[in-house]
């Protein structure tokens, strides 16, 4: 069974919507420029919904305005269908010259970007530039797309670097839609006095346009006791576990080790927290039939935390068995969309897991930023030379908890390891996961109530990102960004770097791609200059798409090594500076203020 967003959250899927604009002079000008203006309009939407699906796999659906737009009145017909068909994000695409401030989108919360046709025979490029000058006027940041090369009249092709802004600007404005109107859900509080466990619901209101649920984890007790899940699913999960999930070994002293029954109810407990961890979530239809319609319902929430340790952990089974396979696209289920899930209730790692799986559709790995070692340390250490991509050094990714077991690697493009979107996944490569990771016994000094840890090793080669989001008293939320790769090491070297820490982890060797200046002229500053001790790991090099993402939150960026040429953010961006990009977009994301604070 395949599950998907649309039927376990709360809100249908947003659309886009595609606004044709034109010049609305009639008696020649209007009616001559028809059928080339609705055709563009016409050729991004079916661009858009054959090249992009939302998270859940569905494809995307495009809305184009019934008429085209050549003035106020049309422009408010088209807000209006757009509003009822439930669009979250607009294009507006022309030929031509219009009346900039008559036709264009006033959302204030609509994410928005403009096509100006690159032609000689109408001013489309003179549309552009006076509507966007609208936009910044108005307090409306749009994006501006603009083909490097000129086009005839009665050319239908997308230009290929426009096809890579509409879908740059298409995913991210998809992703901030998504988001609104969703809930964090905080399963117990802070842990061990980390900040990101601190759940500040106006980050969320203000930002992002969600609101925050608590929970106290009392309550799986409570469920727990009282049979407050799907029992006849838990019967299905449990074989499945049994079946699939391999007990790694026990690290503990034997003298502090579990006994077998003990382990044996650890089991049956983690994977009743699983279950009722996802109930508590998006709900579950079942728990009506069993008399419980509240707890049917869920708190329709996009993203959770759990806060575990200590007060959970000291004494009950810890959470990493829940996180780690809801945060993966596969159970007992089947193959599926993710669940976000963040170990310690970090909800600023949550946010950014959510930020890299709406934007790849794939799973997430949380880690703790753990050891940066340098060539001189591998080589004292374990008598090895780094080489390659690791050769100036590597950071040690491992966190006990909710890293997805698609971090593997074991799945694959074009024979090389990846993360993959849930319906690109093959069965053998669920089982490739499976086989290539375990379970073993938490340790008992840090989880004094048992459970079990994920262990895995990523496997090389893979082109990651990491990133995490701060919040700084006085500025709001930041954004790091490290584009890099995943390393394979040696087993021999792995074996010796990794047993230096808790071998029961699963880990990833992580090197961020350097440049000649800055943080990234060397490994050691970018550790060094990390905000927080934990981060979330997508694949791919989707820098260039945070950065779009998190401008159109008002979320600047303190840190990354992406290509200039890149970056792409609303136009009246430039207008605070074009020597010094990032102080430009600190200035610009201050100066309009987080997207969802005026409404």
């Amino acid at each position: 069974m395949k599950l998907n967003s649309q039927r376990i959250l709360n809100r249908s899927l947003p659309k886009i919507g595609i606004r044709p604009t034109i010049d609305g002079r009639r008696r020649g000008v209007r009616e001559s420029l028809e059928d080339q203006t609705m055709g563009m309009a016409k050729s991004v939407a079916e661009f858009l919904s054959k090249n992009i699906k939302h998270s859940n796999g569905m494809p995307v659906e495009c809305v184009i305005a019934d008429t085209t737009i050549g003035g106020v009145v049309e422009a408010a017909m088209a807000e209006e269908k757009f509003e009822r068909e439930g669009v979250g994000l607009t294009i507006t695409v022309t030929p031509c010259w219009c009346y900039g401030s008559e036709t264009m989108d006033m959302n204030s919360i609509i994410p928005k970007a403009i096509w100006g046709f690159n032609g000689t025979e109408r001013p489309g490029a003179v549309y552009l530039a006076s509507v966007l000058a609208a936009h910044s006027q108005k307090g409306l940041p749009a994006f501006r797309i603009y083909g490097r090369d000129v086009q005839d009249m009665d050319d239908t092709n997308i230009p290929l670097d426009v096809k890579e802004k509409l879908l740059q600007f298409a995913k991210a404005g998809l992703s901030v839609a998504t988001m609104r109107g969703k809930s964090y859900l905080s399963i117990g509080n802070v842990a061990m006095g980390i900040a990101g466990s601190i759940v500040n619901p106006d980050f969320f209101e203000d930002y992002l346009g969600m609101r925050c649920e608590y929970v106290d984890m009392v309550e799986f007790i409570r469920r727990i006791d009282e049979e407050i899940y799907d029992r006849e699913e838990y019967k299905k999960a449990i074989e499945w576990v049994k079946k699939y999930c391999r007990e790694g070994k026990d690290n503990n002293p034997a003298k502090i080790q579990r006994p077998r029954e003990q382990k044996d109810n650890d089991w049956e407990f983690v994977v009743k927290m699983t279950l009722i961890t996802r109930d508590l979530m998006v709900g579950n239809s079942n728990l009506d039939d069993y008399g419980y319609g509240e707890e049917a319902l869920g708190h329709n929430a996009i993203a959770a935390g759990f806060q575990g340790q200590r007060q959970w952990t000291d004494h009950f089974p810890n959470g990493d068995f829940m996180e780690t396979i809801l945060n993966s696209s596969f159970d007992w289920n089947g193959i599926r969309e993710v669940f976000i899930v963040a170990t310690e209730n970090d909800a600023l790692n949550a946010v950014c897991m959510l930020f890299g799986h709406l934007l790849t559709d794939t799973a997430q790995i949380f880690t703790d930023i753990r050891t940066f070692w340098s060539p001189e340390a591998v080589k004292r250490v374990t008598g090895y030379k780094l080489e390659g991509k690791a050769e100036n050094g590597i950071i040690h990714l491992a966190n006990s908890g909710s890293a997805s077991l698609d971090g593997i690697g074991q799945q694959e493009i074009n024979g090389n390891p990846a993360l993959k979107p849930y319906w690109e996944i093959t069965d053998e490569e669920v089982k490739k996961c499976l086989e290539n990771s375990q379970f073993s016994p938490a340790s008992v000094e840090y989880f004094r109530g048992g459970g079990f840890s994920a262990n895995f090793l990523t496997r090389g080669g893979m082109p990651l990102t990491m990133f995490r989001l701060n919040l700084i008293k006085g500025l709001g939320p930041v954004l790091q960004i490290a584009e890099g790769y995943s390393i394979q090491l040696p087993d021999d070297v792995h074996k010796i770097l990794n047993d230096r820490t808790d071998p029961t982890w699963p880990t990833t060797w992580f090197a961020p791609i350097l440049t000649k200046t800055g943080t990234f002229s060397d490994v050691y500053p970018v550790m060094n200059s990390w905000g927080a001790n934990h981060s979330a790991v997508s694949y791919g090099h989707i820098g260039s798409q945070l950065i779009t993402l998190a401008s159109i939150l008002r979320i600047p960026v303190a840190l990354h090594n992406v290509a200039e040429e890149k970056i792409f953010r609303p136009s009246t961006w430039g207008a605070f500076g074009s020597k010094d990009l990032e102080g430009a977009d600190y200035r610009a994301c201050k100066n309009f203020g987080p997207l969802y604070l005026k409404i």
